[in-house]
């Protein structure tokens, strides 16, 4: 066996600097003698390293350079929102750097030490919360989705149905594991008076974004969170504080939040008033529409993605529901005539997304594949058609129908929108 010996290399300037800078630093090194020894050691795990032998620790994890993960945003978009890449993630957790964004005021820049959450109106003790104080109760985790109620509004645009991608129709949607206080154990410390039956949560955006709550929801599930998926909320993500309501649109969710005045009616703020309502036949509005109805989405196949021959193909998607579990997510590859039982990926969470997958032998014709949730109340993911007979025309909310896909006979995927109207 012929030995392979490795020259020393010499100690470079820059070496030098990229090492003992961050080393003393750090305090891992007290003398020059130190850092020569670390270096050394460092530049045997390069070497390593370099020969296909595994490379070395850091600080920060990265991923590999072969993994294309972005969210959406651009020209394209509104400048008030980014798009979560729903076609290209695995499982369930939407990572914290993917989690789709919706502003409407910018993001603005709070310092944990300067925070402070007033709680007032109808309560025995008006008070102010600081950071520090929310980490001192007992904290709990909820996994759920979050959704803009804008979600799907793309699906719409009868001049792109070849650019729409499942991430462009409905990528303002992200789940993650929150942590936080629940907003009950705060309106129990200050006493809500008799009578008291709403919240007004205000956050610390420019837009001074507000929204009215009902008490209930806010004595039911209702999370203070400061932490997402393992690590404090992202800025973009209300840090340190936001509301989050599981199962509600994601407006409600008052990122940033700095008060939250308790009352005994809605404030009808901008965002629940002019905004946020859908209008109906009769010549009303459906106000105050929080809960997000059950939902799926094929993910793939999906633009822009060709199927390159004939045979069994795997047909994936999300499903969700704010009502609670999904119980069954339905199938079908001939434009909604007949319909197959999809099998549910585990865990199958309350107010979750679920993962779904199922065969399909394509036999190289055309074919339209949809695909319909049901959760555990036996609400039923409707066609366009029965949603527009329910609620009247399309608005920019709440558009929860389902969504076609068509598949060429030459492999290609588009949105099938003329299907859906």
């Amino acid at each position: 066996m012929v030995e392979r010996r490795h020259e020393a290399r010499p100690l470079k300037r820059r070496d030098w600097i990229a090492t003992t800078s961050g080393m003393v630093a750090a305090g891992l090194v007290k003398t020059r003698f130190d850092a020569v020894d670390v270096l050394a050691r460092d530049t045997q795990a390069v070497d390593a390293a370099a020969q296909g032998r595994g490379g070395v620790v850091s600080v920060l994890g990265r991923r590999s350079p072969e993994v294309a993960l972005r969210r959406l945003a651009g020209p394209a978009l509104p400048s008030s929102n980014s798009r979560t890449p729903i076609h290209l993630l695995d499982g369930t957790i939407t990572p914290a750097d993917l989690h789709f964004e919706r502003h409407h005021g910018g993001v603005p820049t709070v310092a944990a030490e300067d925070y402070e959450l007033l709680v007032h109106g109808m309560v025995e003790r008006p008070t102010v919360f600081r950071l520090s104080a929310l980490k001192r109760y007992p904290a709990v985790s909820r996994i759920a989705f979050l959704e803009c109620s804008g979600n799907g509004g793309a699906g719409y645009n009868p001049d792109a149905p070849g650019t729409l991608t499942p991430q462009v129709i409905d990528g303002l949607l992200s789940t993650s594991e929150w942590v936080g206080v629940p907003l009950a154990t705060l309106l129990h410390e200050v006493g809500v008076r008799p009578g008291a039956s709403w919240l007004l949560a205000e956050g610390s955006d420019a837009a001074r974004l507000a929204r009215s709550i009902p008490l209930e929801k806010a004595l039911d599930d209702a999370l203070l969170a400061y932490g997402q998926n393992g690590e404090p909320l992202r800025p973009e993500q209300g840090y340190p504080v936001r509301l989050f309501l599981p199962g509600w649109e994601g407006n409600s969710n008052v990122k940033w939040i700095r008060r939250i005045e308790v009352s005994d009616r809605p404030t009808m703020t901008r965002e629940e008033t002019s905004k946020y309502t859908d209008p109906l036949n009769d010549g009303t509005a459906r106000q105050f529409s929080f809960t997000m109805d059950a939902k799926s989405v094929l993910t793939f196949p999906a633009y822009p993605y060709v199927l390159p021959e004939r045979g069994w193909w795997e047909v994936k998607g999300l499903a969700w529901s704010g009502r609670g579990r999904i119980v069954r997510v339905d199938v079908s590859t001939d434009g909604g005539r007949s319909w197959t039982r999809a099998r549910l990926q585990e865990p199958a969470l309350d107010k979750c997304t679920v993962r779904f997958r199922h065969l399909w032998k394509w036999d190289g014709r055309e074919a339209v594949l949809m695909t319909r949730a049901v959760d555990e109340t036996g609400y039923v993911q409707p066609t366009y058609r029965q949603l527009v007979e329910a609620r009247g025309a399309r608005t920019a909310y709440h558009q929860n129908n389902i969504r076609p896909w068509r598949v060429g006979s030459d492999g290609s995927v588009t949105f099938a929108a003329d299907v859906m109207a």
